[in-house]
């Protein structure tokens, strides 16, 4: 067995490679002739090129390690180039960029600022190496990375002192020294000395390995803009932003030479963890620097020392590039605002991965990304889309000899299965999902060898057919206590084998389907003697209080039937011991069972802490209070999807959205509205109730893209 996991991780590691390989690289990697490793080295390039006729469009591949910022003649081509390290092990990105509306005819120079991280993170794997690989070719002009490049290390940038940021970032706090700047660098008539090159590897070569081309748009750039407020406190300034955002802050001061401008965001420390921050040493006179490492959070506060006056401080917002598309608003305030948050939760957790939160660890872990690609459809564009895929793949090509799946990925010094998570994002609602909601199937036949290596040989079966629990290196079902593992175990092994048995139905494979469908049918038949007590469903073993998220996990799997739903609702009014991360099923479970006025109660008295008591906030908790996690969570906003998905009853029924159905759930509610953003355009569905009594009825109006259809039924 362990032979055969292996063997087909090896084929996924070529198919990968095969699939994402572009045409021969005539460009190397090269880097400064005393090659750099340390971490934090910042590395400036400059190569000075003679173009006579400027090609319609002129693609440059440019891969980093381990992030760039590109100039053509001066002017700004790229903000933040390069995703961390890791489509597979030892696998570098490369990023593709049309420069030819940069260029003019004559001379030129292509002026890349390169960060070598130099060290590893929960997101990112480190070759050990600073370098850089160009390569442009295209009708009468080559631009390849060699050794006719000047390349110097630009010592203004070093690493501030403690508080450094916690083990789980790569990135480091960065230090710039004024009196050190290469004013003008970047431009042609530049004069300065830089040094020769030298080639480190080939392309494709280790360490940086195979190159794997972008799979997602390069990062919106919202441009420097002033913050909403400034207030000046003794020697501190604090500027607030209009949102949690990830910046990059600016400023612009006259002074003396030598003094420190420390410059932190309010989120730089989680319980007792740091994230980054930047610090700048000034030069005499007038000056402007920004930190080039974003950060996040809601004021940005610069620490002034004395001799050193203020002319202008400002913030440049990048992220994603993916728009506000999606929408949803009713007659009730406290559900807009939490739909609102969840939205801007989403968006500042989103960026090379996935991750958990933006400040703490930047970190890939896939039940938290389980959560936030449902919301993604009901939020965000289209473009969106393709993180998902991205964190898809990733998974897979980072799976184990063993056949073990693991979060978070891409990584560098932390390597661990949590088993129940790894079954949530394989399945419905990750794999699953994604492929039914954006109709994107390219991956499906990718993954599905290795999807199935992962739910039939690691996981084992006892002899009722019900998989044995597992610890893997982490053994988590939840924040908080009181979860019957055994039940949440059941539930998510099911949705692996539902979500496998749709696969192999598209692929064909008539041995896989007929024994899922035997597996699941199994599972079926026995749930309800194995679990059910007559007032809930506990495991035998178990001895906590009974466990509201497996009731609600019981009812999504459609495992519990429809006679148990009253003594269901019973025990979700008493039992509240899940955590933001799991109460988004609990509250689906609500849903399901068809009782929305409880389903939105439970909302208030959940989410009041967070909406009520800090109303200064936009973004979502990890926990119900600011103790013990960050205030900027996504796996929080799941309200987000059940808002769009029930109460506005926006479903596909089709892959895609080709067809779909509006069947609002609207409870106690007046109205309510929606926008779902597709491949075919917006969805747009408002719902009114109307009349009272027994003349009371829902009024629902769709508009629906071209090319779809829709059905819709009465509101409950």
């Amino acid at each position: 067995m362990m032979k055969r996991i292996a063997f087909v991780l090896l084929l996924s590691i070529i198919s990968a490679c095969c699939l994402f390989a572009d045409e021969e690289w005539k460009g190397s990697w090269i880097s400064t002739m005393s090659t750099q490793s340390t971490p934090n080295t910042w590395l400036a390039f400059r190569k000075t090129v003679s173009i006579s006729t400027v090609p319609q469009t002129l693609n440059a591949r440019i891969a980093a390690d381990s992030k760039y910022w590109l100039w053509i003649n001066g002017r700004m081509v790229v903000f933040e180039g390069g995703l961390k390290r890791g489509p597979m092990p030892g696998g570098t990105y490369y990023d593709v960029v049309d420069i030819a509306p940069f260029l003019t005819e004559g001379e030129n120079v292509i002026a890349v600022l390169l960060w070598h991280f130099g060290k590893n993170g929960f997101s990112h794997i480190n070759s050990g190496t600073a370098a850089l690989l160009f390569d442009a070719v295209g009708d009468g002009v080559e631009i390849i990375s060699d050794r006719s490049w000047r390349c110097k290390v630009y010592d203004a940038y070093g690493t501030t002192g403690a508080p450094t940021p916690n083990f789980r970032l790569s990135e480091s706090n960065i230090l710039f020294d004024g009196r050190k700047a290469m004013d003008g660098w970047t431009e042609l008539n530049y004069d300065g000395k830089f040094g020769e090159t030298t080639i480190v590897a080939a392309a494709g070569a280790q360490p940086f390995g195979s190159l794997v081309e972008r799979p997602v748009p390069l990062w919106k750039d919202f441009g420097l803009r002033a913050y909403t407020t400034v207030e000046r406190v003794g020697d501190t300034l604090h500027c607030r932003l209009p949102y949690n955002c990830q910046m990059t802050p600016y400023l612009k001061v006259r002074g003396e030479a030598g003094k420190l401008i420390k410059i932190q965001t309010d989120n730089l420390r989680v319980v007792s963890q740091y994230s980054i921050r930047a610090e700048y040493i000034t030069r005499e006179g007038e000056q402007e620097y920004e930190s080039l490492g974003w950060m996040n959070g809601h004021e940005v506060i610069y620490i002034i020392p004395e001799g050193v006056e203020v002319i202008d401080v400002m913030f440049r917002e990048t992220g994603y590039d993916t728009d506000f598309s999606g929408a949803f608003s009713c007659d009730d305030s406290f559900l807009n605002e939490l739909w609102s948050r969840a939205q801007r939760t989403l968006y500042v957790t989103m960026r090379d991965t996935y991750m958990d939160c933006p400040d703490r660890e930047r970190a890939q872990w896939f039940g938290d990304e389980t959560i936030e690609l449902g919301e993604a459809f009901y939020a965000l564009s289209p473009s969106s889309h393709a993180l998902a895929l991205k964190g898809i793949h990733e998974i897979i090509n980072w799976q184990r000899a063993d056949g073990t799946l693991f979060g978070p990925c891409p990584t560098g010094n932390y390597f661990v299965e949590l088993p129940l998570q790894m079954l949530a994002y394989i399945g419905w609602y990750g794999f699953y999902t994604y492929y039914y909601y954006s109709g994107d199937s390219s991956f499906v036949a990718d993954v599905y060898d290795r999807m199935h290596s992962y739910i039939h040989e690691v996981w084992a079966l006892d002899d009722d057919g019900f998989p044995v629990m597992r610890s893997g290196e982490w053994d988590w079902s939840d924040w908080g206590k009181n979860y019957d593992k055994d039940i949440l175990t059941t539930c998510w092994y099911y949705l692996a084998l539902k979500a496998e048995h749709a696969f192999a139905l598209q692929l064909g494979k008539t041995d896989d389907v007929t024994a899922d469908a035997a597996l699941m049918t199994n599972i079926e038949s026995k749930f309800d003697d194995r679990y059910w007590n007559g007032e809930a469903y506990r495991s035998k073993a178990y001895t906590g209080e009974t466990d509201d998220r497996s009731q609600g996990m019981a009812v999504v799997c459609g495992l519990a039937s429809e006679d148990k739903y009253p003594a269901l609702l019973d025990v979700l009014r008493k039992e509240y011991h899940a955590s933001p991360y799991m109460e988004k099923y609990v509250l689906e479970a609500i849903l399901i069972m068809g009782d929305t006025d409880f389903a939105i109660e439970r909302m208030h008295k959940q989410y009041d802490n967070m909406i009520n008591n800090y109303p200064d906030y936009t973004t979502l908790f990890e926990l119900w209070t600011t103790r013990g996690g960050s205030v900027n969570h996504a796996w929080t906003g799941g309200p987000l999807t059940l808002l769009s998905q029930y109460v506005c009853g926006i479903v596909p029924t089709s892959p895609g959205f080709g067809t779909f159905k509006v069947c609002p759930q609207m409870g106690s509610l007046k109205e309510a509205s929606a926008v779902v953003d597709t491949k075919y355009g917006q969805i747009k569905v408002s719902v009114k109730r109307k009349g009272k009594g027994k003349g009371k009825r829902v009024k629902v109006d769709v508009d629906a893209p071209e090319g779809t259809r829709f059905i819709t039924s009465q509101s409950k």
